[in-house]
Parts: structure tokens; C-alpha cells; sequence
């Protein structure tokens, strides 16, 4: 493979140390040859390190051009990859004399890169921004930084992102610590607890945050000591500042660090970053490579390495107070330190490396290379519809898990999803999103698409709306009419209960379907019952059966901000809001408190729906004495997988918590308030449920004994998931069928 980077040569700070490392590397497997548009210290260190580069200057863009287009015919180059503003403008320029895909990465936030120059910004910022969108991918250094762009409009399935590793080979001894700080003025001895940074002193590093929350440690921790690595136009105020804190004989303004930051990185005990704006800075995989313990603001792919409380801790920008606490509390506690850097180091010496970094960009050189040959067809790809943008984790794991499997059958194809929150949708799933009422938007989508899919859930129902029911069934009629095959995706059915309803539902799927998957055997009963016979119908399972929980640290962190302890004894109560639920309400406050009573286990009041489930939760919880907890935000599809897997049993009403713990082979019990509950637990061999119409104290506390009882015996409930995961693979069996006729 053989790849061209594009640089003004006059690159510093986080971007020149990517290119450069990138570069190196890179070439110990492909030919990444380099370009700069003027000679100085950046190509003279690309030139030390290796890195085969030349120089082609000059103001004359389109002489420019001409030469790097016949340079890179010459030299059988595949893919342009920019870096910065005026690689970007030539970038876009050659794509279509040499007609290859090109490529950037965006290292910082184009809108900040001038700020207080307006003049630069105003033409340089302009021509840049205008540039950037005439590329065909884009790479940002870091998920935050995607999310960025993507939120101000670019085409989300055409980004890919990439973190800047770091080499993690051991440093080696770096001398004295304290003779060294010392000899950058700092007033330490063998008790001091030395907080350091390295950043420069303008305003987006927000050093005055630094100072004062120093400051404010310091009153509980006398052992601090503070010093900056790094110069710039804000010392002077830094300066009097920390002076006018008290702390100016704590706080220790070094300066610029020669000879390397090794040095400086040994010497400290805890690494801070207090930044308003960041991508994915080197500051804290280089600390980490010296088993810091780390405190950050939560801003830009911090969060990516940063687990709270886990590896370190974070803090929102500006808030002070927030980051004195946490310095106070890594002072007083050597041990906390020490486990906090050792578990940020195992963290970042695994997934940060500059080898994760390399690999990670081949890949993405791969995937560029084979979605540019990929022919063009009439009708490509699919349209998905179903519930999704709502705010509901067991909607939106439907939705993921059916991306997972359309991307199993051919990772280029183009999808398009139907969401009530289009931002959403496509920040968390990188994929083309269309609001629900841009009719004119999902008919295009449609119009090309070969693929409609009405992607799970119990769609085709009329009980919370028959305006849902009404669009649906719209949705699938003009898909078959704009062309698509159409699939009804590992789906409940019902319940559908008004008779003019029924006979407009079996119409419309007898007429425009072409196969129905269905996630339990009730549902299958209801089609025939319905009088649907045309479309071909299959029994497979819900297609959220084949996620996967998340990692331990980062259920731990999950867990942790909502102020649960990761691992004790806990009972999962998933409820909603539901007709009758108010006056059922106070049985769970009853069960939480027989279940702590009789086992030790602690309530977690956990919602799937998260904007009118934690209602519900506080509702049940009124008048709870004995101790329990409310997880609000699980995050993630697979955060909450992983948090279900640390519960002795789960209670639900929610259809997905009981699908989730189900896959974990955690006992359940559930409560019915529609039949997709029962039907999903007799599907997997599990009686264990009551309706809540018939919910008594009586019942659910036996409920409750029979599914701890159970907790030691999950063999039956985990071979009828493993029956079930493997029923649904019928669902992408079926869609690759479709999209091959």
C-alpha cells in the first residue's frame, strides 16, 4: 500500500508528535511517504526519524496542484491523507485529477484553530471549513471529536476514529526526583504529594481553574505541591493569582521543559489537565506511561481512557471546587494513588499504544481503499424503521444490534434510519438519519434503498397509539412501492385489538411484505389469527440477544457515578409507568425491603426508558427504609448489559431488561402489563411471572424466593438463550437473502 500525507511543514504541539510517530511506523509496513509545503524543524525531524519526505512549496496553488497530481500518478499512490487547513484546500483540489478517495485528520476544532486572529480566520478558517466538507473521509483524533463534526452536519458514515498512542516501553531510571525538582524551584521534601501539568499558559488551557482548585486542595492536604510545565501569555495573571490564594510558595512555575518530558513525568505523583477544549492530548497518555494517578476536565476523548472513579477522575470544566476535592482526596491516600495510576497505565499501555494507533489506521487505509472500488449501484443498502431516537435502551439495542448484523453482511452499505431524534441516532451510530415526518427525506431514502426493514419491537400494535400503528403500516406500503424488498425484523405482533385495525394490518403485510421474523411463538399465533398468510413467516428471536455487556471497568464506572458500590448484593427492579401501576407501586417498596431483610440484597431501581422510567422508580421507592439505589442512566446498550450482570436476580416490567439479564443467565422474575413480557419468559422456559393487575405482596415476595433460589442453578435459562441466539441468525439470514435477489 502506498499512501501520501499532506502538511504545511510548520505543524507543533499534539498534531506534529501524531504525524511524525504515525509516519515513522507507519512505514515499517507500507510506504507513507511524506509531503511538506515548506522545509523547517518539522521536515528535518520527519527526515531523523526516517520518514522518507520532500518539500514542494510555493504560493502558486494551481502549480501546486498540477505537480503533486503528476507525483502522485508517477509514484502509484492509492490514497491522499491531509493534515491541517492548507493540505485540506490542496487535498480537495486533487480529487478529481487523480481520482483517488482522499482523506484527512482532524486534529483540532477548525472553528478554534484562529482564534484571535480574525483576519486568518476569516479567510484561512473559511476556505478550510469549506475544504473539509469537499473531502471524501475524514478521521478525528478521538470519538469526541466525530461527534463534533457530525453534529455541525458532515455525513456521519464517512468518519473514522483514531486516539494518539503513545510507545509504552519502559523509561529508563530518570535520577533523583527531588534534586530535580528543585532545581526547578519547586519547595518539596520526601513528604510532598507533587501535582504536575505540562500545557502552555493561554486561556483554552484554563490554568486559573488549575490554581484555585489547587488552592482549595491544599487547605485539606498540606503534603500538595503544584508545578507547571509550560510558559505563555497568561503567567503574569497565573502568577498573581496563585499569590493571591496563599499558595505562591506551593505552586511552581517552571517553564518550557528541554530534553525530553520524561524527566518531568517521573517526578510527579499525580498529572493534571484542566482544559476547556481537547481532542485526545498526549499529556495524559504520557502520564499514564508513568502510572499517574489523573485528574481531568471530561472534555473532548478524555472520557474514552478516563473511567470515573475506576483509573481517575473527572470534572467539568471550570468547576473548581470538583477538581480541590479530588486532589485533596489523591493526597491524603497514597494507596488510592498508586491503584489509580496503576489501572490508568493498564488502561492506556493496551488500548492507547502507538502500535493500537498504527494498526487502527491501517484499517482504516483498508476500508477507504475497499469502499472507493466498491461499484456503484442503482438501488444499494437499507432503510430502517422502528422506535427509535425515544429515549428507550431497549429500542435503540434493537437498532443496534440490527447495524451489527446489516454491517455482518457487507460492512459498506449505505444505511438509513428513520429516528424521532436524527442527532442522536446518528452521533451514537455513525449512520444517515432522517426525522420520522421528513416524509420527502425517507421516500428518497426509500428510493434508492433495496432493503426496508421494520426493525423489531412490537411495531404493529394499536394499544399505546393507533397513529403508530397508522405509520408503520404507511411506512411499509411505500416502501414496497418505492422498489424495496421489505422484512418485518425479529418483531412482536401486537397486541392489536380494534377489528378495523386487524383487517387493515393483515391488507397491508399480505400485500407489501416479504418476510416476517418473529421474536416468540405468541406473536406467530396473532399473524395467523390476523388472517396474515402471504409474506413468508419465520420464528427466530430478538435481535438484542447478540449484544454484549460492556468491560468490567467500564460497568464499574457506570455504576460508580450513580453512587453504587460495583459489586455488592444486589435485586434489579426495571419497572414503568403503566395504567395501575400507581396502585401497585408500594408491593416493590415492600419486596426491596423483604429481599433486604431475608438475603442481603440492596434494591437497584434501574431505568431502560430514561425520561419516565426514573419516575416510576422514585414512585416504587416512596417510603423505602432499608438502603437501595437508582441507576437513572446506564448508558449504553452494554453498560446496561453489564450492569444487569453484577444482579442477583432482576424484577421487571420492562421487555429488554428481562432480555438483557436473560443473556447474562441472571434469574428473573416478571411483571406483566403486556403480553411480549410473558411471551418472551414462556419462550425461554420461564413461568416465573405474574400480571400486574395481580401483583400482591404475597406473590412477588415468592417470586423473589423462587429467582434467588434459582441463582444457583442458571444452567436451563442459559442453554434456552443459547437456543435462542442462535434462532436469530434466521433474521440476517434472511436479509442477505433479499439483498442478494
Amino acid at each position: 500500500m502506498k499512501v501520501i500525507h499532506l502538511i504545511s511543514g510548520g505543524d507543533s504541539g499534539g498534531a506534529k508528535t501524531h504525524v511524525l510517530s504515525l509516519l515513522q511506523n507507519l512505514n515499517k509496513t507500507i510506504t507513507a511517504q511524506l509531503v511538506c509545503f515548506r522545509d523547517g524543524p518539522f521536515a528535518e525531524e520527519a527526515r531523523a526519524l526516517g520518514i522518507p519526505t520532500v518539500i514542494m512549496g510555493g504560493n502558486n496553488i494551481p502549480r501546486l496542484r498540477r505537480e503533486l497530481a503528476d507525483y502522485i500518478r508517477q509514484g502509484g499512490y492509492q490514497v491522499i491523507h491531509c493534515h491541517g487547513s492548507r493540505a485540506n484546500m490542496v487535498g480537495a483540489l486533487l480529487r478529481r485529477p487523480t481520482g483517488l478517495p482522499v482523506v484527512t485528520t482532524v486534529h483540532s476544532d477548525y472553528k478554534l484553530d484562529y482564534m484571535g486572529r480574525p483576519l486568518s480566520r476569516l479567510t484561512f478558517g473559511n476556505i478550510n471549513a469549506w475544504a473539509l466538507r469537499q473531502l471524501d473521509y475524514r478521521i478525528g483524533v478521538s470519538d469526541a471529536m466525530v461527534d463534533l463534526l457530525i453534529d455541525r452536519g458532515f455525513p456521519p458514515d464517512t468518519f473514522y476514529a483514531i486516539y494518539n498512542g503513545l510507545d509504552f516501553t519502559p523509561a529508563p531510571p530518570q535520577g533523583d526526583r527531588l534534586s530535580y525538582l528543585r532545581g526547578l524551584g519547586a519547595d518539596v521534601d520526601e513528604t510532598s504529594v507533587v501535582v504536575g501539568i505540562a500545557a502552555r499558559l493561554n486561556p483554552v488551557k484554563d490554568m486559573s481553574t488549575l490554581i484555585r482548585g489547587f488552592a482549595a486542595g491544599y487547605q485539606k492536604c498540606r503534603r500538595l505541591r503544584l508545578v507547571i510545565a509550560g510558559d505563555g501569555e497568561e503567567k503574569d495573571k497565573l502568577t498573581a493569582l496563585a499569590k493571591e490564594l496563599g499558595v505562591e510558595r506551593q505552586v511552581t512555575f517552571a517553564g518550557w521543559i528541554s530534553g525530553g518530558m520524561d524527566r518531568f513525568y517521573s517526578a510527579l505523583d499525580i498529572n493534571a489537565l484542566t482544559s476547556l477544549s481537547e481532542t485526545f492530548p498526549y499529556a495524559l497518555t504520557e502520564g499514564a506511561r508513568f502510572h499517574l494517578a489523573t485528574v481531568s476536565t471530561a472534555v473532548g476523548g478524555i472520557p474514552y481512557l478516563i473511567d470515573q472513579d475506576v483509573n481517575g477522575y473527572l470534572f467539568s470544566p471550570g468547576d473548581w471546587e470538583a477538581l480541590g476535592e479530588h486532589l485533596a482526596v489523591m493526597g491524603n491516600d497514597d494507596q488510592l494513588r498508586h491503584s489509580l495510576g496503576e489501572k490508568l497505565y493498564e488502561k492506556a499501555s493496551t488500548q492507547f499504544s502507538i502500535q493500537k494507533t498504527v494498526d487502527t489506521q491501517l484499517h482504516i487505509y483498508e476500508e477507504i481503499l475497499r469502499r472507493h472500488s466498491r461499484p456503484k449501484r442503482d438501488r444499494d443498502g437499507v432503510v430502517i424503521c422502528g422506535a427509535y431516537g425515544r429515549g428507550n435502551a431497549g429500542d435503540d439495542a434493537i437498532l443496534e444490534a440490527i447495524l451489527q448484523e446489516m454491517r455482518s453482511i457487507d460492512p459498506d452499505m449505505p444505511v438509513t434510519v428513520l429516528s424521532k431524534d436524527p442527532r442522536s441516532t446518528r452521533l451514537s451510530y455513525r449512520v444517515r438519519a432522517v426525522h420520522r415526518s421528513n416524509i420527502l427525506a425517507w421516500r428518497r431514502a426509500m428510493g434508492h434503498a433495496k432493503l426496508y426493514i421494520n426493525g423489531g419491537g412490537s411495531l404493529i400494535q394499536d394499544v399505546t397509539s393507533r397513529r403508530s400503528l397508522w405509520f408503520y403500516l404507511h411506512n411499509i406500503q411505500t416502501a414496497k412501492r418505492r422498489g424495496c424488498k421489505v422484512q418485518m425484523y425479529g418483531c412482536g405482533i401486537g397486541p392489536v385489538t380494534r377489528e378495523s385495525h386487524r383487517k387493515l394490518a393483515a391488507r397491508v403485510l399480505n400485500a407489501n411484505v416479504d418476510v416476517i421474523t418473529l421474536r416468540e411463538p405468541d406473536s406467530l399465533e396473532e399473524l395467523r389469527a390476523m388472517g396474515v398468510t402471504k409474506p413468508e413467516i419465520l420464528l427466530t428471536a430478538d435481535p438484542a440477544l447478540t449484544l454484549r455487556r460492556a468491560g468490567e471497568d467500564e460497568t464499574d464506572s457506570v455504576l460508580l457515578r450513580a453512587g453504587i458500590p460495583p459489586h455488592g448484593k444486589y435485586l434489579c427492579f426495571a419497572l414503568r409507568k403503566w395504567r395501575g401501576f400507581e396502585e401497585k407501586a408500594p408491593l416493590f417498596a415492600a419486596a426491596a425491603q423483604y429481599a433486604y431483610d431475608t438475603y442481603g440484597l440492596t434494591a437497584v431501581f434501574t431505568a431502560v426508558e430514561k425520561h419516565q422510567d426514573p419516575i416510576a422508580n422514585q414512585l416504587a421507592a416512596r417510603g423505602l427504609t432499608a438502603p437501595h439505589y437508582f441507576l437513572d442512566d446506564a448508558g449504553t446498550s452494554g453498560t446496561i448489559i453489564g450492569a444487569l450482570s453484577r444482579m442477583e436476580a432482576v424484577v421487571s416490567m420492562r421487555l429488554h431488561a428481562l432480555i438483557f439479564a436473560a443473556g447474562q443467565g441472571i434469574p428473573l422474575a416478571g411483571v406483566v402489563y403486556d403480553p411480549k413480557v410473558s411471551a418472551f419468559l414462556r419462550y425461554i422456559g420461564q413461568e416465573l411471572f405474574t400480571d400486574l393487575d395481580a401483583l400482591t405482596e404475597e406473590n412477588l415476595r415468592e417470586m423473589i424466593d423462587r429467582a434467588v433460589a434459582q441463582a444457583s442453578h442458571p444452567e436451563a435459562q442459559a442453554a434456552a438463550v443459547l437456543r435462542l441466539q442462535d434462532m436469530e441468525r434466521k433474521n440476517v439470514e434472511v436479509a442477505r437473502r433479499l439483498l442478494d435477489m
